[in-house]
């Protein structure tokens, strides 16, 4: 398994990560079909992210992509130390070091970067991803309450964070 960063010459796979995810979990924000095939809007979205000096890494195997992070940070000067962190990872690869090693990735680029906090939401129920999450530094910060709509039901999500390095 490689983890590295995005290319352009990913958006196909990528986008067909993307809607595999949709596909078998309820966790990802978009239902089944809900993601509209436009590489070129991906390719677009993909150079942005790199025009904007912010993350994107996927984690591969055998050319296939298993999994992927992504972090943007604030613009404003206010929000600009702190990054929002959205990741999946294709229900066969769970529990073999994905998620750890994509995280460590982040860290590593947050750090680098000035970063000072990280930041995520995660449905309440979501017990792998959350005890990821915490394994690698995360804590609950407060709750959500009916924050997702699945399956004709309310869901909470906590909001969690990582602060990684004391203030300037």
């Amino acid at each position: 398994m490689m983890i590295r960063s995005i290319k352009i010459g990913d958006a196909e796979k990528f986008w067909q990560l993307q809607s595999e995810l949709d596909k078998e979990t309820k966790f990802m924000m978009l239902e089944p079909d809900e993601r509209e095939k436009d590489i070129d809007r991906t390719k677009g979205m993909i150079e942005s992210i790199r025009k904007a000096n912010d993350f994107l890494f996927v984690a591969e195997e055998s050319g296939v992509l298993i999994g992927f992070i992504t972090a943007g940070r604030g613009s404003a000067n206010r929000i600009k130390h702190r990054a929002y962190v959205v990741m999946g990872i294709k229900e066969e690869f769970h529990g073999r070091g994905v998620g750890t090693k994509l995280l460590n990735e982040l860290d590593r680029w947050a750090l680098e970067q000035g970063i000072h906090r990280l930041e995520l939401t995660v449905m309440t129920h979501n017990v792998k991803a959350l005890t990821l999450y915490e394994k690698c530094g995360f804590v609950i910060e407060g709750v959500k309450k009916d924050s997702m709509f699945v399956d004709g039901e309310y869901i909470d999500e906590y909001y969690m964070g990582k602060i990684l390095k004391s203030s300037a």
